[in-house]
C-alpha cells in the first residue's frame, strides 16, 4: 500500500500550530488554488467529526467525506475517507515540539487506489505527484500563516473584525486567514442575513445594520463591482463608481456616528489613483493622477473614507495593485492562453504592471491591521515589471513561448476604455510605506512567485 510522509519545521510552538488547525478557516487555507474543491461542511477535527467536500475529477464532481479519529489534544488527529475517490485514505496530522518557539508538522498518508494493482499501474505515478504537489503547498501556507500570526499577534489577541467583499478574490481568502488565526469575523452581506456572522448592508438603499458594527475592533472594506470586463457600458461604469464611492461613504459615515466605533478602518482603493504615469516611480507621496475614469474613481473612493478619519478612527486606504492568484483576477484570465502557447501582451509592452501575490496582499493587510500605519499604503510587490517582461517571465515559468502582440489601437477598437484604462495603462507603483514600516514580502520578484502560484514547487 502506498505511503507518503511530509515533514516541515514551523516557526511556531506546537501548541500554536495545533490550535491553528482546530479553528474555522484553516481547512480552507490548505486547499490549493489549482484544485477544484468546494467545502460543503466542516464540523471540526475531534473524533467523529466530518468534512464533506465536492471535488472535480476530470469532467465529474465527486463527494469526498472524511471522518476524524484518534484526536490527541495539542499533538495529533487523523482523518479517514468514508466516501470518495480512493479505495482507502488514512491521514495522520502530527505536531511535535522543537524547542519552545518552533515545531515539526508531519503529515503521514496511507492510501490505496480503486481497482487494486491495475489502478496503481495506470494512475499510481500521477496520483503520487499530485498529492506531493498538494502537500508541498499545504506546508508552505501553514508556515506562512503561522509566521504572520506569531509575528503580529504572539499573545493570541482575539479581534472582532467586519469584512465587506468577503466573497471576492481577496475577501474569500482573508476571512479564513483571520479566523484560522483566532479572530472573530463578521461578513457584510447584501442579502438578508441567514447566519449569526452576517451583517446586512446595501449601498443602493443606504441600509446598514449599524448596531452589529458597535464595539468591533476593525472594519476591512473590500467590496466593489469587478473592473475586468470585455467592454464597459455606461451602466457598468456607474456600477463601478457607485459600488466603491457610495458603499465606502455609507460605511464611513456609519462608523463615524457610532458610540463604540472600531479602532481601525481599512478601505480598498487602487493603484489607478496615480493615473497613467509611464516609467515614473510612484510612492504614497506621489501626486495623484489628473485624468482617467479609474483614476477619478480611486480618488473619490478614498475621499469617501474621510468621515471615519475625521471621527478619529485610524483610516488607511489600501491602494491594491494587480493581484496574482489562480482563483481569480488577471492571472486566472491569462493562464489558458499562455498554457497553449498563445500568450502575449497588448501595446508595445513598456507599460508597467504593479503586481502582487495574493499571499502578500493578505500579509500586508494583516501588517497594516496589527501595526500603527496611519496613511495610505501601496499594496504592490517591490519589483513592478514592464508588461513585455512580465509576460515573458510567465511564459518561461510555463515552458511556453510568448509571441503574440496586440496593437493598442486594435485593442482600443475592440474593448474601448478597458484597453486604455486597464490593458495598456502604466503604473510603476512601489510599496514604500509597507517597507518603511517593516513588512517582509514573501515574494519580492515574479520569477520566485510564479512557482508557488502555479504549484510547481516540489
Amino acid at each position: 500500500m502506498p505511503t507518503l510522509t511530509f515533514k516541515s519545521s514551523i516557526d511556531a510552538p506546537a501548541e500554536a500550530l495545533f490550535a491553528w488547525h482546530t479553528r474555522p478557516g484553516a481547512f480552507q487555507r490548505l486547499i490549493p488554488p489549482w484544485e477544484d474543491v468546494r467545502v460543503e461542511k466542516f464540523e471540526g477535527i475531534r473524533d467523529g467529526k466530518r468534512a464533506v467536500l465536492k471535488t472535480g475529477i476530470g469532467p465529474m464532481r465527486v463527494t469526498w467525506i472524511a471522518e476524524h479519529h484518534d484526536y490527541v489534544e495539542g499533538r495529533q488527529f487523523y482523518d479517514r475517507q468514508v466516501k470518495g475517490p480512493f479505495r482507502r485514505w488514512d491521514h495522520q496530522h502530527r505536531m511535535e515540539p522543537d524547542g519552545d518557539a518552533t515545531s515539526f508538522l508531519t503529515d503521514h498518508i496511507e492510501y490505496a487506489l480503486p481497482l487494486g494493482g491495475l489502478g496503481e499501474m495506470v494512475a499510481g505515478s500521477s496520483v503520487r505527484k499530485k498529492v506531493e504537489r498538494q502537500f508541498a503547498y499545504r506546508h508552505r501556507i501553514t508556515q506562512q500563516d503561522l509566521a504572520l500570526h506569531q509575528r503580529y499577534n504572539p499573545d493570541g489577541q482575539r479581534l472582532r473584525i467586519a469584512v465587506s467583499g468577503a466573497s471576492g478574490l481577496i475577501g474569500s481568502h482573508l476571512v479564513p486567514f483571520l479566523t484560522a488565526g483566532g479572530h472573530e469575523v463578521m461578513r457584510l452581506v447584501r442579502s438578508q442575513p441567514t447566519q449569526e456572522d452576517e451583517i446586512y448592508w446595501n449601498h443602493r438603499t443606504g441600509e446598514i445594520e449599524a448596531k452589529k458594527l458597535e464595539g468591533l475592533d476593525a472594519v476591512i472594506h473590500l467590496a466593489g463591482e469587478p473592473v475586468l470586463a470585455p467592454r464597459w457600458t455606461e451602466d457598468k461604469k456607474m456600477r463601478i463608481l457607485a459600488s466603491r464611492v457610495e458603499g465606502t461613504r455609507l460605511l464611513s459615515e456609519t462608523l463615524a456616528r457610532m458610540e463604540q466605533p472600531p479602532n481601525v478602518f481599512l478601505s480598498a482603493s487602487g493603484v489607478a489613483y496615480y493615473g497613467n504615469r509611464g516609467a515614473e516611480k510612484l510612492t504614497e507621496t506621489s501626486a495623484p493622477g489628473k485624468q482617467g475614469f479609474l483614476t477619478v474613481v480611486s480618488q473619490d473612493w478614498e475621499a469617501a473614507t474621510e468621515p471615519a478619519a475625521e471621527a478619529g478612527i485610524r483610516t488607511v486606504p489600501l491602494r491594491i495593485g494587480i493581484v496574482l492568484s489562480l482563483t481569480g483576477g488577471a492571472l486566472e484570465t491569462m493562464l489558458p492562453f499562455f498554457r497553449v502557447g498563445l500568450g502575449g501582451y497588448v501595446g508595445d509592452g513598456t507599460n508597467y504592471v504593479p503586481w502582487i501575490t495574493l499571499d502578500d496582499v493578505l500579509g500586508a493587510i494583516y501588517h497594516v491591521l496589527m501595526t500603527d500605519v496611519q496613511a495610505a499604503v501601496n499594496l504592490t510587490a517591490p519589483d513592478p515589471l514592464p508588461m513585455a517582461v512580465f509576460t515573458q517571465t510567465l511564459a518561461k515559468a510555463l515552458h511556453r513561448p510568448s509571441l503574440f502582440k496586440l496593437p493598442a489601437p486594435l485593442a482600443k477598437l475592440v474593448t474601448g476604455e478597458v484597453a486604455r484604462e486597464v490593458l495598456v495603462t502604466s503604473n510603476r507603483v512601489l510599496p514604500q510605506r509597507l517597507q518603511q514600516t517593516g513588512y517582509t514580502f514573501q515574494f519580492r520578484d515574479l520569477a520566485s512567485a510564479l512557482p508557488h502560484l502555479l504549484g510547481q514547487v516540489p
